[in-house]
């Protein structure tokens, strides 16, 4: 069996479950007597040319760890013709005889279209936001719902003590599966989704209603929610190299808390988990489901399989294209926005 030299990069936001998928793909690798060449800060590093050899001792320790021992970045290398002509001819300067692109719908979206121009690539999927078509979920994912449900069920213990609601904000620009799960397991009174327009006199009802019950209340917001005094007038902030807004200004979980004390004459606080979402050491399931897609990543590239990326189907790592995984997003869908309306009274 012939030695290949394999690229690996991360890209995009961190989250848990990448050092693991790291260490997945150099332990696959060392079984086909593969190199791997751990490409730095993701395709800015392939930009630059900067990367070194991962050995088993540079990864055994890691699975335990949170963010990425490689770096990443937010370059977009289709945006500049001359990064997109660097990235190709690093490919060919370091030798890569494959690449695997770990990240969610920007980053695999550069794989995708490396892939049809004939670069063999492949992607192993990775999203706090879990809204990746193709796979059932995607890692890092469990673990930012574990913190924010940790979080919520702390910022119970004060509401409940001062007899206040507490809109508690997380991540999640275009899917709300972050709230939504965070919201049912944490046993929050109500929750706001990207997905569904906001009914605010139906939320100040059922949050008025928690409160006269129980003496505090408990909202859970997405970042990308949108109150209904922003239709019509989209807030100007700036873009990404992917072109996606930039939500840290944006502040839908300050805004509605003052809409919920002006409404209900009830003292409201917010808090936002934000970027803690990010850290801290990643969960058993996304430890293993890390190792798995990581160590797929390599047989793909074994059975030729490239512009496919490592797929979780029920229990099973499969493979599935690139295209259709980038080419549109898991959102929450009516089936789970039904059942949610049981879950809050």
């Amino acid at each position: 069996m012939s030695l290949m030299r394999i690229g690996v990069l991360t890209g995009g936001g961190d989250c848990p479950g990448l050092n693991p998928a790291i260490r997945g793909v150099v332990y696959r690798a060392l079984d086909f007597g593969d190199e791997i060449l751990g490409i730095q800060e993701g395709w800015r590093g392939l930009v630059k040319g900067e990367a070194k050899v991962l050995e088993l001792k540079d990864v055994e320790e890691i699975i335990s760890s949170g963010g990425t021992i490689l770096g990443t970045s937010r370059t977009n290398p289709y945006k500049k013709p001359a990064d997109l002509e660097a990235v190709k001819r690093n490919f060919k300067t370091l030798k890569l005889d494959a690449l695997i692109a770990i990240g969610g719908e920007d980053t695999l979206g550069v794989a995708s279209k490396l892939s049809k121009e004939g670069f063999p690539a492949v992607g192993v999927p990775k999203t706090m936001d879990n809204d990746l078509s193709e796979t059932d979920f995607t890692f890092g994912f469990d673990s930012a719902v574990s913190i924010s449900v940790d979080a919520l069920e702390r910022l119970r213990d004060t509401a409940k003590s001062h007899r206040r609601v507490f809109v508690f904000e997380v991540m999640g620009r275009h899917a709300g599966w972050v709230a939504l799960y965070t919201a049912i397991a944490g046993g929050a009174d109500a929750v706001l989704l990207p997905e569904e327009p906001v009914d605010l006199p139906k939320l100040m009802a059922r949050v008025k209603a928690a409160h006269d019950r129980k003496k505090y209340a408990l909202v859970v917001a997405s970042e990308g929610a949108e109150l209904p005094a922003e239709s019509g007038a989209k807030q100007e902030e700036k873009l990404d190299a992917f072109g996606h807004m930039i939500l840290g200004k944006r502040g839908v979980g300050e805004r509605l808390a003052a809409i919920i004390e002006r409404e209900l004459k009830l003292e409201t606080r917010y808090a936002v988990v934000g970027h803690i979402q990010r850290g801290g050491s990643p969960t058993v399931f996304d430890r293993i489901l890390g190792s798995r897609v990581g160590a797929k990543a390599v047989e793909l590239i074994h059975e030729g399989k490239f512009g496919q990326m490592a797929c979780l189907h029920g229990d099973r790592i499969e493979g599935a294209p690139l295209y259709k995984a980038t080419g549109t997003l898991k959102v929450v869908g009516k089936e789970w926005l039904e059942l949610s309306k049981s879950f809050f009274k």
